[in-house]
């Protein structure tokens, strides 16, 4: 297949776009839609202090990268989890994250789990029984806290996520399927800050994760190829395998059902928002940060299970 741009070879066919496109091609491609999207959605300007959620993983990284192309002030933030299970996980993340800031010379902000709050992951879906001992529950309430946290407290005006076009036409199916509203109502490329919530976006919306992961190659970007090990047959990834056969007998098909809802909501398919839906919010006694719950965040009350299970 030839370059629909340069004409010379294609290294990645999008089907869904009925086009090819060389290297550099591509990588400018996917950088002036960032940029489209970002300006389109009202993400954030220039002048803005950005703050993005790094994993380790290829979107996350490939997120920062564009947007240090782009011209944006970006600084990054991982967490580290304590996710093992015998192939050290998160310490190979770290490491891979570490070395993409140090090697271009940025700001990367760590938050150790283990070494701030004395415990990990694993440890935290064990003893507090929260999403009946599933991990995932525990991580993205640690993860959702912590990002809040250091977005607010080192004065970012917004927090990117590298959340793909696949990770978002999964979420859609999944609340589809159980016909949550209120999820419905909230998921959106961009959620505006209140009471306390720094605002929220997802500058690769619009892109494949095959693009983002060709993207990363195409650049240079080592990242972790293995997906976290709890991952391995959660609902997610099963929708996701779905999506992809409907996909590949149909290209364009995730695309469409994803940019469709967004555009539906806009023309006012779903009532909107009310109180019950979206909670008022006051901040938590113990650690300041909004919770719509009467007392303490679920955060903290996780925290407090944690300590409790030790005397």
């Amino acid at each position: 297949m030839k370059c629909k741009k340069c004409g010379g070879k294609a290294v990645i066919s999008m089907r869904q776009h009925n086009m090819g496109l060389c290297k550099d091609d591509f990588i400018q491609w996917l950088q002036e839609q960032t940029q489209r999207h970002i300006e389109k959605q009202k993400m954030f300007t220039p002048e803005e202090k950005v703050l993005v959620a790094v994993s380790g993983g290829k979107d996350s990284l490939a997120l920062w990268d564009i947007l240090l192309t782009l011209g944006y002030k970006a600084d990054g933030l991982y967490i580290a989890l304590g996710i093992d299970e015998g192939i050290g996980y998160s310490a190979e993340s770290q490491r891979l994250t570490e070395e993409f800031a140090n090697a271009r010379d940025l700001k990367l902000h760590i938050v150790h789990l283990a070494a701030d709050y004395g415990t990990d992951i694993p440890t935290l879906a064990k003893q507090t029984k929260r999403g009946h001992d599933k991990p995932c529950s525990s991580c993205g309430l640690v993860k959702r806290h912590e990002m809040n946290r250091i977005a607010r407290d080192f004065g970012y005006d917004v927090l990117a996520t590298g959340h793909n076009l696949d990770d978002e036409a999964a979420t859609l199916f999944s609340n589809t399927l159980q016909w949550n509203g209120d999820y419905l109502l909230r998921q959106a490329p961009v959620l505006a800050e209140r009471n306390g919530l720094a605002r929220k976006v997802k500058p690769l919306f619009r892109f494949y994760e095959r693009e983002m992961a060709a993207y990363a190659l195409l650049r240079g970007i080592e990242y972790i190829y293995d997906e976290c090990p709890f991952a391995e047959g959660s609902t997610s990834t099963y929708y996701k395998e779905l999506l992809n056969q409907l996909e590949n007998k149909s290209p364009g098909s995730k695309q469409h059902f994803y940019t469709k809802f967004l555009s539906a909501k806009k023309k006012g398919l779903f009532a909107e928002p009310t109180t019950e839906i979206v909670p008022n919010l006051h901040l938590c006694p113990n650690c300041g940060q909004p919770t719509s719950a009467q007392v303490e965040c679920s955060f903290c009350k996780m925290m407090a299970r944690v300590e409790n299970s030790k005397k």
